[in-house]
């Protein structure tokens, strides 16, 4: 890993960007690294467009603002490249996660030319198998793992089942299907070609 991972998440009001950049920062903090995450409130409501951000490094942090020029994006609503530039700023050298079954022509358009690696993932599909409902967060948490190597998926899975434990302590029965997703997820994420 390199020194500082920067990570912006774009999702809608609801849909968990803000939580899954909540627990990829809980991961990586268990793994003996020096962590971010935080959103950018605004007047956000259900459905709105939001931001939420995460700097990850092996060395303490000094930076506290907004992130500018992200390694990774993460778009949990592909909605959200008709009204929202995710590229902006975005390094070349990192790499955009999009949560989309749209087809690799339209999302590179959609992505206005971006140059860097573009990763897909289906987290519908993956949650509503997993967990019976649409929950794209947690297939999204995994895709980041998998794409950036912040941390190994055993490391990842393991202190994952432990934040499940004590996030659902009142509902034990959606930790396996939120651990299934994550598994399914770090297994169906793919490049773009």
């Amino acid at each position: 890993m390199k020194d500082l991972i920067e990570i912006r998440w774009h999702g809608r009001g609801g849909q968990g960007a803000k939580t899954a950049s909540l627990l990829l920062a809980d991961a990586a903090f268990n793994t003996g690294k020096y962590i971010q995450g935080f959103p950018e409130y605004g007047p956000e409501r259900m459905g709105a467009p939001i931001v939420a951000y995460n700097r990850i490094s092996n060395n303490p942090i000094t930076i506290h603002s907004n992130i500018y020029e992200p390694d990774y994006v993460i778009v949990v609503d592909d909605t959200l490249l008709d009204c929202v530039d995710v590229t902006a700023g975005l390094k070349e050298s990192g790499a955009i996660i999009i949560n989309s079954t749209k087809d690799n022509n339209y999302l590179k358009e959609k992505l206005k030319n971006y140059n860097g690696s573009v990763y897909k993932i289906d987290a519908r599909k993956i949650s509503i198998e997993a967990l019976g409902k649409y929950f794209p967060n947690t297939p999204m948490l995994a895709a980041i793992v998998k794409v950036s190597n912040i941390m190994t998926e055993e490391a990842f899975l393991e202190d994952m089942i432990g934040s499940f434990k004590h996030k659902f302590a009142k509902k034990p029965e959606v930790i396996d299907g939120n651990m299934k997703a994550l598994e399914m997820a770090l297994k169906e994420v793919e490049k773009v070609k």
